[in-house]
């Protein structure tokens, strides 16, 4: 059977790019000036001519950087203009952000409220440089990262070209301490960048302009709660080597309860299968307590039917924060007999467990 991560271990063995760097040595003649639909209709035709170029080995090692403008820069234009009428998420509140407008996430300036060398996240990532980002587009009643997550004001404001310089000095592990030494990688080197909050899809335009400019061969991880817009999907198409997704709910009620998300299932759904079908996926899913019936097993049977090739972390670290005590069902932490369940049945379903 194929390794989940395969093609993001031939990129750490230098044996692939990753995938951002593939975008930016592709060609994109494109008219700043041209209407939206006209700069859609040229990224969809460009995008198979990747994706063709990646599938037969003239995009992988060894290609030139390009001197005009690429198909990541037609990618970043797009992410701008959505900013004007937001359209990035889901909610698609149609404010203008770039004129102080605030929608649902209340996210104007991308701020990033830290930045480190992060040893504790799955096995086959770390070291990761994890960017977490201020605000979210969910309203969590148990956020264990609330305090970023609930105020968009929070963290700095870091020029993009800033940034750039340090996922690059991050890469090289020349700004990493070496106390650590990860499984069978470099010391002290970030493996990949792992944008994450709070949520990275409100910053989405932001993260583009960084990679525009970047020029590590690092793979990219959106670490994300998958309530982007098909549109914003799109962008993320060619850019991202994993997805580190969060498969928080089996049905709508809850998520509306307890996220107050709307229409939880279909979205989060969708885009999991559009992920799948471009990069390669891991699947985070926090067994919360009274809800493995309702959440945990419907979604362990949705991803053995869609996604059967993703990684799967089925996640026992719940713990009462926040707002959690206002509702009863999640005022306590997990089981053990709750999360053996969960587990239990995922390795039931032949799902391949990290």
């Amino acid at each position: 059977m194929k390794d989940p991560l395969e093609r993001y271990y031939r990129i750490l063995e230098g044996n692939e790019k990753a995938l951002y760097l593939l975008l930016r040595e592709n060609e994109s003649d494109f008219d700043s000036e041209s209407c939206d639909d006209d700069l859609w209709s040229l990224h969809e035709d460009e995008m198979k001519t990747f994706w063709s170029h990646v599938s037969d080995g003239s995009g992988t090692v060894g290609t030139k950087p390009i001197e005009g403008r690429s198909l990541l820069d037609l990618k970043a234009e797009l992410a701008r203009r959505m900013m004007r009428r937001c359209e990035i998420c889901e909610w698609k509140c149609s404010v203008d952000r770039t004129a102080g407008q605030e929608g649902r996430c209340g996210v104007l300036d991308a701020r990033i409220s830290s930045e480190f060398l992060h040893y504790g996240e799955e096995p086959q990532l770390i070291p990761s440089y994890t960017i977490f980002f201020s605000g979210c587009n969910f309203k969590c009643a148990f956020c264990q990262n609330y305090d970023i997550s609930t105020d968009p004001g929070n963290g700095l404001l870091v020029p993009a070209t800033r940034l750039a310089d340090m996922i690059e000095r991050r890469a090289s592990g020349s700004e990493t301490s070496p106390s650590v030494q990860a499984t069978g990688r470099v010391r002290g080197r970030a493996v990949n960048v792992n944008w994450v909050g709070g949520d990275p899809t409100p910053n989405l335009a932001y993260i583009l302009d960084v990679l525009r400019i970047s020029s590590a061969d690092i793979p990219q991880i959106w670490n994300s709660n998958m309530y982007l817009s098909e549109k914003s999907m799109r962008l993320l198409e060619g850019v991202i080597d994993i997805y580190l997704t969060d498969l928080k709910y089996g049905n709508d009620s809850c998520a509306k309860r307890l996220s107050g998300i709307p229409d939880y299932m279909r979205i989060v759904s969708r885009n999991h299968v559009l992920a799948a079908k471009h990069a390669e996926v891991i699947v985070r899913h926090l067994v919360l307590p009274n809800h493995v019936e309702c959440c945990s097993i419907p979604a362990m049977n949705w991803l053995s039917k869609n996604t059967p090739e993703a990684l799967v972390n089925v996640m026992d670290q719940y713990r009462p924060m926040h707002r959690a005590f206002e509702h009863e069902d999640i005022s306590r932490g997990v089981r053990d007999e709750e999360y053996e369940r969960v587990r239990d049945h995922a390795e039931s379903l032949g799902l391949r467990l990290v």
